[in-house]
């Protein structure tokens, strides 16, 4: 037979109110009243019916967490982080990943709503307009978090990918290299791609004697390097250095490199952006901006338990740190 809370109150004798007080911490209890109705709940293993207590405190303690894939090492890194931060405030997760599916998006908006999330995270590529009007209806907390696209009407958590790209051109200038291409994926102006060529065009125009040229990819990921970097050493003649707007990008190109017997560095400098997991442990050690993934997951999920707890919130926008890594795919030429 299960443990009720009319047991709990009996043995600490107190009355079901109080113990109620204590689980769901409503109203005060003393410290002396409190430590005897803890203690009684561990000793006799009772455990409170979550969906009884959710309907008395209108609080769930769970947070909604929409990803695109969490075999990425990057959104694993920021998932780890909104988890960890969440227990420390005795919040769990519900997540779901939708696999670059914009349906399958909204109908884990719907059924995080219908869980009675208090609060919901989505890291997605861009965020479309079913989206935003589904948030706008929950009126809950929310946080959109993204590697590719900048977003102003709700709050985020980045890094200023304008100073980035320009603190890494101007790295590569720090090592002689004036005859630098920029391997992008062309996007609109309100992308963070956009701000990465920003940064370069600028540290291009601070550079005396500097020749930039900027070349686009079909898309982010791995294959479309390679393919890029086979046009590239076609069409383009001299440069000494290749700027990857994100690391998947690089990794293609130095795999045409390997095939194509170009060594890097001493042929060609090559660096990316974001700084995934594996990027520390190819040979060579690929040199990129690093994103603080894990703790924009964390940062996101503070920023909700703020809102819900009724706490001074910073602004939509929280710009965290960037750090450039400064490894083996880059060499200082004369």
């Amino acid at each position: 037979m299960s443990v009720t809370i009319k047991d709990v109150a009996r043995i600490a004798g107190v009355s079901i109110s109080t113990v109620s007080r204590v689980i769901n911490n409503s109203k005060p209890v003393s410290p002396e009243i409190r430590k005897k109705v803890l203690d009684v709940i561990e000793e006799i293993g009772y455990k409170p019916n979550e969906i009884a207590r959710t309907l008395v405190t209108k609080k769930s303690f769970l947070i909604g967490v929409i990803v695109t894939d969490i075999g990425n090492s990057y959104i694993a890194d920021m998932v780890r982080g909104i988890e960890e931060v969440g227990k420390m405030y005795n919040y769990d997760i519900l997540l779901c990943s939708t696999y670059g599916d914009k349906a399958a998006e909204l109908k884990y908006m719907q059924l995080l709503n219908r869980k009675q999330v208090e609060g919901i995270i989505l890291v997605s590529d861009v965020l479309n307009s079913e989206i935003r009007e589904q948030i706008d209806k929950y009126d809950i907390p929310f946080v959109f978090l993204s590697r590719f696209s900048h977003q102003e009407d709700y709050a985020t958590v980045t890094i200023d990918y304008i100073d980035a790209s320009y603190e890494m051109t101007k790295y590569l200038v720090s090592l002689g290299h004036r005859n630098i291409l920029y391997l992008g994926v062309k996007e609109d102006v309100n992308s963070l791609e956009s701000m990465k060529i920003k940064g370069f065009e600028r540290a291009s125009t601070d550079t005396e004697g500097m020749n930039s040229n900027i070349h686009f990819a079909k898309g982010y990921k791995i294959e479309d390097g390679y393919e890029a970097a086979k046009e590239i050493f076609k069409d383009y003649n001299d440069f000494t250095a290749i700027y990857c707007s994100n690391d998947e990008l690089a990794i293609g190109v130095m795999n045409y490199c390997y095939d194509n017997k170009i060594r890097i560095p001493d042929d060609i400098s090559v660096v990316g952006f974001g700084d995934i997991s594996i990027v520390s442990n190819l040979r060579p050690r690929l040199t990129t901006i690093k994103i603080p993934f894990y703790d924009i997951g964390a940062v996101a999920i503070r920023r909700i338990i703020k809102e819900l707890k009724k706490e001074p919130l910073e602004e939509k926008c929280t710009i965290l740190p960037f750090h450039l890594q400064k490894r083996d795919s880059s060499i200082k030429i004369t």
